[in-house]
């Protein structure tokens, strides 16, 4: 039988350039989408799939904003008791349990695989998860539980896969599929950004991963790939016909908030979701939709 997974890494050691001037003082993954910081919602995904322990690679500037996200500190618990106690309820029900987060400093980004290496010494010889706050998913069943039930049974590798524009396979890791029922498909293969021309199919990899200790004996080599950045597809890649490999479409939408027009797509998606307010907007939309 396949090993739990118990551990995510979050890697958020990003500068957000693209959502500067916001970002000057405010990290991206802080950044909120509705009443909630993207963070938020991975580490929700995150204890959704059984995760009991969560590790953010960060920058010198953000650890202190996620430790007084994920922390009630005692005198805002007292005032808020004050004012409204289930305000306290609500945020102890979000909060990861005391001592389960752990935060590892990224002294360089030299990439996603570096940034995964990073936290090699807090995972150990047991197989984890990755989230990418940027993606945000909005799946049912949560996707990252999806894929920890895909691990289960088959063991190995499993990340979360969605079809793109061949013209966009450039900005991805793209998978070299066999088997491919509609709904996990075997990987055969996996190529990082590649040229249209050149990709082996339009399936490609998003932010979301359940992947075996072994990654990190390839991410130690510290090869650079494309971008001249240490990639976790090509670490991956090698562990390629000596354990299971597989890609889930997880359902649901993905919502790209590492740009601004996706970043927007996602505060009205979610918005939407929210009785208090979907009446308001929409007739908001149809007023200025007519204009």
């Amino acid at each position: 039988m396949a090993k739990a997974v118990r551990k995510a890494i979050f890697p958020v050691a990003g500068l957000g350039t693209r959502f500067l001037p916001a970002t000057k003082a405010v990290p991206k993954e802080m950044l909120p989408v509705v009443d909630r910081p993207l963070i938020d919602y991975a580490v929700s995904e995150a204890r959704a799939a059984g995760i009991d322990t969560f590790i953010f690679i960060t920058g010198p500037r953000n650890e202190p904003m996620l430790r007084a996200h994920f922390e009630l500190v005692a005198s805002l618990e007292a005032e808020l008791n004050a004012k409204d106690p289930k305000l306290v309820t609500m945020l102890r029900e979000m909060e990861p349990p005391r001592g389960s987060v752990h935060c590892v400093h990224q002294d360089r980004p030299l990439g996603l695989g570096h940034a995964v290496n990073c936290a090699r010494d807090l995972i150990g010889d047991e197989p984890f998860a990755v989230l990418l706050p940027d993606d945000l998913m909005d799946c049912n069943p949560p996707a990252l539980a999806q894929m920890v039930a895909l691990h289960g049974k088959t063991g190995g590798n499993v990340v979360a896969v969605e079809e793109v524009p061949r013209e966009l396979t450039r900005r991805y890791g793209v998978l070299d599929v066999g088997v491919d029922d509609g709904h996990m498909a075997e990987v055969k293969g996996l190529v990082e950004k590649p040229e249209p021309e050149k990709a082996p199919s339009t399936l490609t990899v998003i932010g979301r991963y359940v992947l075996l200790p072994e990654v990190f004996e390839h991410l130690a080599l510290r090869q650079r790939g494309a971008g001249g950045e240490i990639q976790l597809t090509d670490a991956m890649a090698k562990m390629i016909g000596h354990a299971p490999f597989h890609g889930l479409r997880c359902g649901g939408h993905r919502y790209d908030c590492g740009s601004r027009v996706g970043f927007v797509e996602a505060q009205l998606a979610f918005a939407m979701k929210d009785d208090a307010m979907r009446d308001r907007l929409r007739d908001y939309m149809r007023r200025t939709s007519a204009e």
